[in-house]
């Protein structure tokens, strides 16, 4: 049961994660698209600026939210663990 539950809480949160990583690159796209049709021309540097801090931002998070799930599936593991004994 131990290795039929880890594999089912890997592939329920490697699902879980492509699917918030599609979306937010399929709206980031299309925000981005948006913002660099209606923006001046001189305002294009700025943008891509705050397009590549905004990007170190999403990197950070997704680091800690990775570590959080993980974090969360070890404390969900040795509950499973200790209420099976």
């Amino acid at each position: 049961m131990h290795n039929s539950l880890e594999v089912l809480l890997d592939s329920l949160i490697r699902n879980r994660i492509e699917a918030l990583y599609s979306d937010l690159l399929k709206n980031n796209s299309i925000y981005n698209q948006q913002l660099h049709e209606l923006l001046p021309k001189d305002m294009h540097k700025t943008l891509f600026l705050y397009d590549d801090a905004d990007l170190s931002v999403h990197t950070i998070l997704e680091r800690e939210i990775y570590l959080q799930g993980f974090k969360d599936a070890l404390q969900l593991h040795n509950e499973l663990n200790i209420s099976s004994n």
